[in-house]
């Protein structure tokens, strides 16, 4: 299945000059968004995978799927303020300013395999403050996985010594 062609190309938003990748399409194609699911998950396969960690907002749609179908744990990285229990935070720079995630402070139990989903990989600020979260735990890091990367932006570079995969590139 050609996933490209549910990917829908909107121009000058949010800004003129870029090209967002919109992936509604995808998700409201159940054979794609399985499609799509499965394809994030196979390079994982033979890792013992013991929690799967995803960022807000859109990581949440295929993280909490993807921790189903291995039949393992979800966390939810959240930004700043939103969980409702203890804590940690980590900040990460942003093109004009900073942002912040936080995770429970108990999300990740040492030693523990993580895989951290997002929908795109951009700059890597945010999967970079993501792992850091989950390594101040204790956590290890078995892979990421994204459904798309925008390769002109390194994002890469943020995320060295891990394995990282994504399904579609432009």
């Amino acid at each position: 299945m050609d996933l490209n062609s549910f990917i829908r190309n909107i121009p000058d938003f949010p800004i003129p000059g870029i090209i967002f990748r919109d992936i509604t399409p995808m998700l409201a194609d159940a054979k794609a968004f399985d499609t799509a699911v499965e394809k994030m998950i196979e390079p994982f396969a033979s890792e013992k995978i013991q929690k799967v960690a995803a960022v807000e907002s859109r990581g949440f749609i295929f993280g909490s799927m993807i921790a189903s179908k291995m039949g393992v744990g979800f966390v939810p990285i959240r930004k700043k303020g939103k969980l409702p229990f203890k804590t940690i935070t980590e900040t990460y720079s942003l093109e004009y300013g900073e942002a912040s995630i936080e995770a429970h402070t108990d999300a990740f139990n040492e030693g523990e395999r993580i895989l951290l989903i997002d929908d795109v990989l951009a700059t890597g600020g945010t999967m970079a403050a993501a792992c850091r979260l989950a390594e101040r735990q204790n956590a290890i890091i078995a892979g990421i996985s994204f459904l798309c990367e925008l390769d002109a932006l390194n994002g890469r570079k943020l995320l060295p010594n891990v394995l990282v995969h994504s399904v579609l590139r432009f």
